[in-house]
Parts: structure tokens; sequence; C-alpha cells
């Protein structure tokens, strides 16, 4: 039996912010039990509801030094759907009504989680085998592994392994606060370790430290050993080339099923879905006000709307997408500008753009299931889940060629009668503008071979069954 821990700052269906909850509150469960005991950690934050906390078993709690004084860590415990789960109780760290606070205010937060999540292993019992850690704020933990707990029997010979879910975010602040707030010494603060042009990265740190690296796609995995995509990390990330692999996220095929989803109009399957699809974007019309005609191409974007997501691409054309036979649903928050631009064009073509500017998971669910491509020029993807979920709904992902666009929409080819989408190379608003169009013919002119994609498109298996196993197997080779 080989014992995985899993150390992260947020994880379904507790606390979400992004697509790291997804991956964590998911993966562990796609493992065969009988050879792998995975458990999870992390923070008992203030937000996370009450149905939850009512079913948290208080284990302990003990005081840890940090920072030159004494913390408190309590832990709590508790089995959701057949996997345990452990809870880091601190009242001063994570109180605030959401997970993440800001800087500095984090730094202190998850160096403090860092640490409490090695310090609980010989009080739960537990001593994993290997400790798997997601994104900057867990990058301590190999650092203080190496630091202070290798040198306690129980902690001997631990692995760790690093996930990159965006290296645009690596916890980066001055290095004299961070050596405050760590309490680690000179040696960790050189060019090789720590430091991070002049100042200090708590990612840097777990990268440098860890046994193993992973991101969450093979093509983004290649992206970030280039300068373009390093964030001023792909020397190390080059120098870490043979220990670096990436593994496509999977997509929780329960949750996400057009067959048996309760939240859209009507149910559809590969087989159906001719006739039974199109009445999903025949309610979402009348829901939305927009012009109701079965016959027009729908076209969806669900996100955060920043400019990785490639929304500067899509406001240089939006006025003349506009001007052609298709329809807009845009639904999520983000940059101001970019809110108001969609709100804009939503009273300028009132019955052909409907902008939704809020985060609704059920009407995520009605875009996915109505429209008939979905749009996604990223500047950069390091996975995307919203991709997958089209593809598995017979939506056809419209995308730029980046990341886990590139590793997971096959472009469509006229002459073989291949691909599940449509894709773009370079980072072009015209080249954007061409392809949609060209996406428009296809729809409108040959009909057939629009079906067919959709036939491909929702038979692509990217279940987490899937990236489990190459998980496996990576587990494995570092454990012995």
């Amino acid at each position: 039996m080989k014992n995985i821990l899993f150390v992260a700052s947020e994880c379904v269906p507790f606390i979400k912010t992004g697509g790291l909850a997804d991956v964590v509150g998911s993966l562990p469960k796609y493992f065969p039990k009988e050879y792998f005991d995975v458990r999870v950690v992390i923070p008992k934050y203030a937000g996370i509801k009450e149905q939850f906390k009512n079913q948290m078993q208080y284990v302990t709690n003990f005081y840890m030094d940090l920072n030159w004084r004494q913390q408190y860590v309590g832990i709590f415990e508790m089995e959701y759907e057949g996997i345990k789960f452990y809870f880091i109780d601190n009242e001063e760290h994570f109180g605030g009504s959401t997970p993440y606070a800001g800087m500095p205010w984090d730094l202190e937060k998850f160096a403090y989680f860092s640490k409490a999540a090695l310090s609980i292993l010989p009080t739960i019992g537990f001593r994993p085998d290997l400790i798997h850690c997601h994104d900057w704020q867990t990058g301590l933990v190999p650092v203080y592994l190496h630091e202070r707990f290798q040198a306690d029997e129980f902690y001997r010979g631990i692995k760790t392994v690093m996930t990159i879910h965006n290296l645009k975010f690596q916890g980066i602040w001055d290095r004299k606060t961070i050596q405050s707030i760590t309490g680690l010494s000179d040696y960790y603060f050189t060019p090789d370790k720590l430091e991070f042009k002049r100042d200090a990265s708590y990612l840097k740190g777990g990268l440098v430290y860890a046994d193993a690296i992973t991101t969450v796609s093979n093509t983004y995995a290649q992206e970030i050993q280039t300068p373009f995509y390093g964030e001023g990390l792909d020397g190390l990330m080059c120098a870490r080339a043979n220990d670096l692999r990436g593994i496509v996220n999977g997509l929780d095929y329960n949750e996400w099923n057009p067959e048996t989803d309760p939240q859209i109009a009507k149910n559809f399957n590969a087989k159906n879905f001719r006739k039974e699809k199109v009445k999903n974007k025949v309610a979402l019309q009348e829901e939305l006000g927009l012009e109701v005609n079965p016959k027009t191409m729908m076209i969806g974007i669900v996100s955060r709307l920043t400019d990785q997501k490639g929304f500067d691409l899509i406001s240089y054309m939006m006025d003349e997408m506009c001007q052609d036979a298709v329809q807009f649903v845009i639904l999520g928050t983000g940059e101001e500008r970019y809110e108001n631009m969609f709100r804009h064009f939503a009273w300028k073509y009132d019955k052909k753009v409907s902008a939704n500017i809020y985060y609704s998971d059920g009407m995520s669910h009605k875009i996915y299931a109505s429209c008939d491509a979905f749009l996604m020029p990223s500047l950069f993807e390091p996975c995307g889940l919203s991709q997958l979920m089209s593809l598995r709904y017979g939506t056809l992902p419209i995308v730029r060629e980046t990341g886990g666009l590139k590793d997971t929409v096959e472009p469509y080819n006229e002459y073989e009668g291949t691909g599940t989408g449509f894709s773009f190379t370079n980072y072009n608003a015209h080249e954007m503008m061409g392809t949609v169009r060209y996406a428009e013919r296809i729809y409108y002119d040959k009909k057939r071979e629009w079906n067919k994609m959709m036939d491909r498109a929702m038979a692509q298996d990217f279940s987490w069954a899937n990236s489990a196993k190459q998980y496996e197997e990576m587990y494995n080779w570092l454990i012995g």
C-alpha cells in the first residue's frame, strides 16, 4: 500500500476559486483503493459551508513555532466520498470570508499552512510515501521538509511532487519579509534556491526542492521552458526538464454528463443529439431574450474576463463578428473594461448578444449544452477545463493552439474528415476572426460534416480515470 498526501489551498466541494479546487477534489477518488491510500489536507476556512463543518470531527491541537512565536494548530477530519480529509484550524490565518486575502497576508498564511501540514503527520498517525503539493501556496512544503523535518526518522525519505496549475502566480515578495515570515536561514536565499530577481519566491523553492514537477498539460510543460511562457523561471524549468512532465487535467464525467445533467432543459447523448441538443438552444434563447431561431449558430463564452483568456482579441473583433448570422452568450466576471465591453454589445445587438456578468454553475451547464461552438482564444492556458466540457456536450471549441488547448482540441481537417474543433496559431485578432468565420461556413454549408465532428467530440475521453493512471505511474516511479 502506498500512502499519498495531497496538500492544497482549495478543494471542491469545500472551497473553490478556480480549477485547482476541481483537481484536488476529484483526482484522489480515481486511484485504486487496494494500492493507494490517498488523503487530502486543506485549511479550515471560515468560508466552508456549515453542512461540512458540522460533519468534521475534532482530532487534537498543539502549538508550533513559526515567525518567532508559538502558533496554534487545530486538526479536524472527515471522510467524504471515500476519501479522508484533514482540515488545519487557525482563526487568525483562516478566519477571513475568502480563502485569499492578497499579499503580503497570504505569505504568512501559507507559510503557516505548509509547516502545519508537515507537523500534523505524526499526530494523525499517517506517514505518506509521497506528498503531492499544488501551486505556490504549498511551495514551502518541500523546502521545510528539506530544512528541518528530514532530520526526524519519521520524515526521512518522504518524496515530494510539485504541480504547477498556473506559473503566473508564484508567491513573490521581498526577500527580507519572506525570510522573517518563514524563519529560513540565509542558506535558502541564493539564486539557486528561493531567491528570485533579488526578491524571494515560494513556488521557486518548491520547484527547486521537489523530487518531481508536473504541470497540467504536455504542451504547457514544453512552453514554460521558453522565456515567453516561463515567467522568469524558464531557466529552472529547462534545468529540471528530466523531472518535469505534463498530465492533462480530467473532467468529472458524472457531473458533466449531457445524458443525466439535471441543470439543462433537455438531456441528450451521442446517439440522439441531432434532434435533442437544439431544444436546449431554443430554451436558452427564450430565457435570455435572444431572437428565437434553432438554425442560428450560437457561440458560447464561459470564462474569467481577463487578458490571459484572449479578450483583447475578442474586443477588437466583436463588432465585426456581430455582423454575421451568429449569437453570442457570455458568462463570467473579471476586468471592468471587458465586463463593460460585453454589456455594450449586449445593448447594441440585444437580439444577438447576451452578457451575463456574474458566475453561475447552472448557467454554465446551460451554455455548454445549448451552444454550437465555444470560443476560447487564450494567450496562454496551462490546461483549461472549458474546452473539455464543450467537447463533452458536443459544442465545438474554437481555440488558440496553446497549452492544454493544443493538447485536447484536434483542429478540423476537411480533406481527411478529422478533428473535434477549430484552432489558430498566432495571437492575432484577424487570425481568430478568420477561424470563427471558417467555423460558421462549416456550420451553415456542411452540416453533415459538422455533425460528424460533434460525434467525434462527444466520443473523446478526458475523464479523470485517464489522468489518474499517469499520476499512478509517476508515483510508482518515485516511490519505487
